[in-house]
């Protein structure tokens, strides 16, 4: 079998081109793609050029192997139907899988999340739920705290929410007005970045936020985050921003105050929660957050698989009001 699948060739610019498919083997399924996420962070970065050519693509998803050299496949939030079944799962059923843009493919059964009746654009989104649940863990118990989160994409709002959720007083800070007001529908008050100092002070009480979480994708963002920390405050970093330079100021403010600068990612679980929490067991909490979030406002635009290249250039800033994207595939 044949299939057709995104394939990152230069930086900038992807192409549809034609790869094999194996047969499903014991315990594999075929799945026919309905939809696929595209990623505002890491996709971004490797859209653009910005990763280490020799960095491997992701060493905990068996479908993604190989390195960022192009060219090279990638992407993580794959939907669709069971076309065969080697497995427990019946043909016919709808499943999320972390794989790269592909309209037809081989995945373990055990790598398959099953969606039951779950509206499958609306799933594109549960990688971006499951690293915002992620982030919340990293940050900790936080009920009654002022918490700033800078940047509200997909992540940044997501974040935002599942804090508030949690008893946090969450004030976002983002430059667009069409991510703000998708935020405030999450739940999570937002304003304009030249605002944010402002209204932290209002709620903080003049003493600076314990918590900001910085999600912009910007190091500069990180930067201008650091004063709005109270003593002993943390800047939790889940922006990932590849081989972007960030120069900080670690002079006799941030050494005085004895600010932590710590970062957060999904591919694994800190020690400080492992007695816990697994992957199975966050990846079952994000699918139940993914049917009780008000996902829609964030999932904002759709296009034709046949029209990645557009897609593409759309998430890298040619359609500013885009939250988030996804290829559908009509076939």
């Amino acid at each position: 079998m044949t299939a057709r699948a995104v394939r990152f060739v230069a930086p900038g610019r992807v192409e549809l081109g034609e790869v094999a498919v194996p047969d499903p083997a014991d315990g594999e399924l075929l799945v026919r793609a309905e939809f696929s996420g595209i990623s505002g962070g890491t996709e971004m970065l490797a859209y653009r050029g910005e990763l280490d050519p020799e960095l491997p693509l992701d060493e905990t998803l068996e479908a993604l192997g190989g390195t960022f050299t192009y060219p090279f496949a990638y992407g993580y939030s794959a939907v669709g139907r069971v076309e065969r079944s080697r497995g427990s799962v019946p043909e016919g059923a709808r499943v999320f899988a972390f794989h790269a843009h592909q309209d037809l493919f081989v995945v373990g059964e055990r790598d398959a999340i099953p969606l039951d009746g779950e509206d499958p654009r609306r799933a594109t989104l549960l990688p971006l739920v499951e690293t915002a649940l992620q982030v919340a863990l990293d940050a900790g118990p936080m009920l009654g705290e002022p918490v700033a989160v800078v940047g509200l994409g997909c992540v940044g709002a997501l974040t935002g929410a599942l804090m508030a959720r949690a008893g946090a007083r969450v004030v976002g800070s983002e430059p667009r007005p069409e991510r703000r007001r998708a935020a405030a529908r999450l739940g999570v008050e937002a304003v304009a970045p030249e605002n944010l100092a402002a209204r932290l002070d209002e709620v903080a009480g003049g003493r600076g936020v314990p918590l900001l979480i910085e999600a912009s994708g910007r190091p500069e963002a990180l930067v201008a985050g650091l004063p709005l920390l109270a003593h002993e405050g943390t800047a939790l970093v889940c922006s990932w921003y590849g081989t972007k330079t960030v120069p900080l100021p670690l002079g006799a403010d941030f050494h005085r105050r004895r600010l932590v600068i710590r970062s957060t990612q999904v591919s694994t679980i800190p020690s400080h929660v492992a007695g816990r929490w697994d992957r199975l067991r966050r990846r079952a909490a994000a699918r139940e957050l993914l049917s009780e979030l008000p996902l829609e406002p964030l999932a904002t635009h759709e296009f034709p698989f046949e029209r990645a290249p557009d897609a593409y250039a759309a998430v890298a800033g040619a359609v500013p009001d885009l939250i988030h994207a996804a290829l559908r595939y009509d076939g």
